[in-house]
C-alpha cells in the first residue's frame, strides 16, 4: 500500500482559492489512480475528483466541475486539487485516496487513504 499525506487546507472566504497537495510514499506512485473525496460533519464521504495513472483521464463531481482541477506530478509523487470560486458548501475534510485497480466514485472502492485536511469556506 501507498502512504498518503495531505496538506494545504485552511480557512478561506467565499470566492477564494486553495490548492491541496497529497504526497505519496514509495516508488510505485505512477501505477496508482488517485482521487479526492470530502466529508462534511454529519454527512457521508463524497467523491470530488479522480485522475488516472498517467493523468490523461480525469473525472469530477458535478458540484465542483469547472471550479476544481485535479492534477498529478509523478516525478514528485504528488497529486493536487486546485479549488477556485470556493463556496461555503465546499467546507469539509478533504481526503486523498489511491488505488491500483480502478477509478471509482465510491469511497469503498479505494484502497489507501490519507488522514485528511480541513477546508473551511466562510461566507
Amino acid at each position: 500500500q501507498v502512504q498518503l499525506v495531505e496538506s494545504g487546507g485552511g480557512l478561506v472566504q467565499a470566492g477564494g482559492s486553495l490548492r491541496l497537495s497529497c504526497a505519496a510514499s514509495g516508488r510505485t506512485f505512477s501505477s496508482y489512480a488517485m482521487g479526492w473525496f470530502r466529508q462534511a460533519p454529519g454527512k457521508e464521504r463524497e467523491f470530488v475528483a479522480a485522475i488516472s495513472t498517467s493523468g490523461g483521464y480525469t473525472s469530477y463531481a458535478v458540484s465542483v466541475k469547472g471550479r476544481f482541477t485535479i492534477s498529478r506530478d509523478n516525478a514528485k509523487n504528488t497529486v493536487y486539487l486546485q479549488m477556485n470560486s470556493l463556496k461555503p458548501g465546499d467546507t469539509a475534510v478533504y481526503y486523498c485516496a489511491a488505488d491500483r485497480i480502478q477509478i471509482s466514485r465510491a469511497a469503498r472502492d479505494w484502497g489507501s487513504w490519507g488522514q485528511g485536511t480541513q477546508v473551511t469556506v466562510s461566507s
